[in-house]
């Protein structure tokens, strides 16, 4: 192999190492990239659940999470907890939630959530829910939430979390 030749290969390899791949689960939508996105578990019963994801802005303008829609739910909306005088509040985001551009935005318990309200059905550990997210610029998008236990943080989250969750909306009538 020539000087120049093992150069080259070693200019790719860094290449690779250095750039942020996307894994085989991550959705891509014009400079989005949509990873990690899941749920929980939901009583049977339960009228509502909570989505969660993380969506990063590989591009150089902003964008935002508007809404969505989901064949398992009547209704997709964009909502926050945060804590208010010592009480943590829950409000829908009625303009969603904007990514700016080199920035990334996590969606997970106790903060920034979608809730798919309406439930058709109970949602079970290790299904996949498709779900419509719709954005101002990437337009809609599809994503797969991976269903996790009733007491899961995060995703792959093991359910002996259950006596440490924080508020969970599953059970909560809307």
């Amino acid at each position: 192999m020539s000087k120049l030749s093992r150069i080259l290969a070693l200019t790719a390899l860094s290449t690779c190492l250095l750039t942020a791949p996307v894994r085989a689960d991550d959705v891509k939508a014009g400079d989005l990239v949509i990873s990690q996105a899941w749920s929980r578990a939901t009583p049977g019963g339960a009228k509502v659940a909570g989505g969660y994801l993380t969506i990063e802005n590989k591009g150089t303008a902003a964008d935002r999470l508007i809404g969505g829609s989901a064949d398992i739910a009547g209704k997709v909306e964009i909502h926050e907890m945060a804590m208010d005088n010592g009480v943590m509040k829950m409000r829908p985001l009625d303009k969603g939630v904007t990514v700016e551009p080199g920035k990334t935005v996590t969606f997970a318990p106790g903060g920034y959530h979608f809730m798919l309200e309406q439930l058709k059905a109970p949602l079970r550990q290790g299904d996949k829910v498709p779900v419509i997210l719709e954005f101002e610029k990437a337009g809609k998008v599809a994503v797969s939430l991976d269903v996790q236990g009733v007491g899961a943080q995060a995703p792959g989250d093991a359910d002996h979390m259950q006596m440490k969750k924080m508020p969970d909306h599953s059970g909560m009538k809307m």
